[in-house]
């Protein structure tokens, strides 16, 4: 069995923050078999209370210490490299409850800039003025570098695919402090005291939940729901430890693992 899980939100446990099939009664399967979990996201529209309210609504009582989050790791990582910068945020939403402790700036005195999630209030002002910050050598660091996410209305484009725009367009590497980055999952490991041998991260991208955890020695599982495509199957983009309908299959592969004690 085992000994930890990681579990991404969003196209795993619900959809526009609706509940998928086997979701609450996984998350209560876990509890009773005293396995560790935390859920990861690279959510940024809401706080981790938030997500614990929503959750709790949608039957998954999760305490807020449970979920980490991309701006937790952001407020971590701009602590460290650049404390007391000003810090022009973008993204749909407010972050600001979420970056404790880092000043923030509107893009005329900004020292360094957040990309987080995309979404209707992200235009192309916005985008220029990171565009023109990013060529004059203010750093530029972002959550995630997710294309897309998935709603109950089918997928929408996510800031990962204006990411590669301004690398392109200024000629930089945007670093990632969410998933997939080591950083990210160390973090996430240490809060459930385990370490990746043994642990299990189930996610709907392929790329950072599933790769990304690979690559840090992590057990990989991919859903078939959310943002989940038959494509990602084709090894292009790696491979899947294990593949699963939807989270409610969860528990059978658990008992079917049986990794070194």
């Amino acid at each position: 069995m085992a000994r930890g899980v990681l579990l991404d939100i969003d196209g795993v446990l619900t959809v526009s923050w609706r509940p998928l099939p086997g979701a609450a009664d996984t998350v209560e399967w876990l509890r009773d078999h005293g396995i560790g979990f935390r859920l990861v996201t690279n959510t940024s529209s809401r706080t981790r209370h938030e997500i614990a309210a929503l959750l709790a609504d949608a039957r998954m009582p999760v305490g807020s210490d449970h979920i980490l989050t991309a701006v937790t790791s952001a407020a971590a990582y701009l602590t460290e490299h650049h404390a007391g910068a000003g810090c022009f945020v973008l993204n749909e939403g407010d972050l600001g409850e979420g970056l404790t402790g880092v000043p923030l700036a509107d893009a005329s005195s900004a020292e360094v800039v957040l990309l987080g999630g995309a979404g209707p209030g992200v235009g192309y002002r916005e985008l220029d003025a990171v565009f023109k910050l990013a060529t004059a050598g203010v750093p530029v660091i972002a959550l995630h570098r997710n294309t897309r996410f998935q709603t109950a209305e089918g997928p929408a484009l996510d800031m990962g695919a204006f990411i590669l725009g301004l690398e392109a367009a200024a000629g930089i590497e945007i670093p990632v402090v969410g998933k997939p980055a080591e950083a990210f999952y160390r973090a996430a490991l240490a809060d459930l005291g385990s370490d990746a041998d043994g642990c299990v991260m189930v996610g709907d991208d392929i790329g950072s939940d599933v790769v990304g955890a690979q690559e840090w020695g992590l057990t990989g599982v991919l859903v078939r729901t959310g943002k989940f495509r038959p494509s990602d199957l084709d090894g292009s983009h790696g491979r899947p430890d294990h593949v699963i309908d939807d989270i409610g299959g969860l528990p059978v592969l658990l008992e079917a693992l049986d990794p070194p004690a």
